[in-house]
Formats: structure tokens, sequence, C-alpha cells
């Protein structure tokens, strides 16, 4: 296999995984419409993706898939965090303000953003089975001299991606001047979080 092959195949299936609308996708997008910590957020989410993926092609991904106790816990603690999130996200809704200057609308301090995205990463059971299970288990049936080049597609596409959703968020911030845009946003993140929650809840049981 070309390198060119290995790293468009990883390009492909990382981009088939990475669009859906999910938990750290909102993540994203809300810090991009509040215009807090863009770069930061941005390669923290590409930086855990490589890391994920990498690990999954070197084995770990096929000791997950055997180990469904720990796939339970993990889903667990996924759902209390994605909850928790939600019921951040619900209160917001709750007192929406408009996007002023001196209003943090997303998370801005570099620490709060760094343990948020590891949160939405390692915490998130959806994310660590697309990352390690499906990429790093089809990454690891690669020639030894193509997984490189399928992780570089892989993990390539999560940088490009979350840089693309961060910076294009940023052309709402004018519409979220309205207190209504926010509160409709937050209910929207708050109902997709308790759904992700509970979705947890149920594979976990």
């Amino acid at each position: 296999m070309s390198p060119l092959s290995a790293t468009l195949n990883g390009l492909m299936l990382s981009a088939s995984l990475i669009m859906a609308i999910g938990a750290q996708n909102a993540f994203v997008l809300r810090q991009g419409i509040a215009r807090q910590q863009l770069f930061l957020t941005a390669f923290c989410c590409g930086l855990w993706d490589l890391v994920m993926m990498g690990a999954g092609i070197l084995g770990m991904g096929t000791l997950l898939a055997a180990a469904p106790g720990l796939q339970r816990w993990m889903a667990l603690f996924g759902a209390a965090f994605v909850f928790w999130y939600g019921l951040g996200a619900l209160r917001k809704a709750l007192r929406p303000t408009t996007l002023a200057p001196d209003v943090a609308r997303g998370i801005a301090t570099p620490r709060a953003v760094f343990m948020a995205t590891l949160g939405f990463s390692f915490l998130n059971p959806h994310a660590l089975l697309d990352t390690i299970v499906l990429v790093g288990g089809i990454g690891a049936q690669q020639p030894a001299d193509a997984r490189p080049w399928f992780l570089l597609g892989a993990a390539g596409f999560s940088f490009i991606w979350f840089f693309s959703l961060t910076f294009a968020a940023t052309r709402l911030t004018p519409l979220f001047r309205d207190p209504r845009a926010w509160r409709i946003l937050d209910l929207l993140i708050a109902l997709m979080m308790f759904a992700i929650a509970l979705s947890l809840v149920r594979s976990a049981f």
C-alpha cells in the first residue's frame, strides 16, 4: 500500500466518524461562537484524537474491545461528565445574556479548556470507541510501514475539522448578541447532552 493510499484511507475513515454532531463538536462550536480560546480548543481536541488513535493502532483498541467491564465503567463516568456539562448549559439557558465583551459565554481560561477537552475525549465512550477501537483497530490491520501514514491521515483530519469548526463558528457571533439565540443554543446543547448521557447509561446496563 502506498503512503498516499494509506493516508487517504485514514482521512476518509476519520471524516466519516468525526463530522457527526456530538458532545465534543457541540463544545467546540460553543467555544467558537463565544470566541474563547479558539486555537487551544481546536488544538487540544485534535491532540487527544491523535493520542487515542495512536494508542489504538499500538494495540489498546483490541484490549478495550475485549474488556466489557471496563467499557461499562467508562460509559458511566462518561454519562456523569456529559450530564454535568448539560446541566451547565441548561443553567445558562435559563439565564441568557447578550454576548458583551465582559461576558464569557465559553470557557475562557487555558486550564479550564485543557481539562474540558480532556474530559470530552477520554471520558466520552463514543469518542474512545471511534478513535481507539475503530480507527485504531483498522489502523492496526494495515501493513507496518503504512500505519504511520494511516495515522497521519486520520489524526490530520481531526485537526483540520476542529480548527475549521472553531473558526467557522466565529462567523455566528453577531447572531448571538441576541440573548434568545444563546437560550436556543444552550437548550439544544443541554438536550443533546442529556440524550447522550441517557444512551451511555443504557449501554452500560
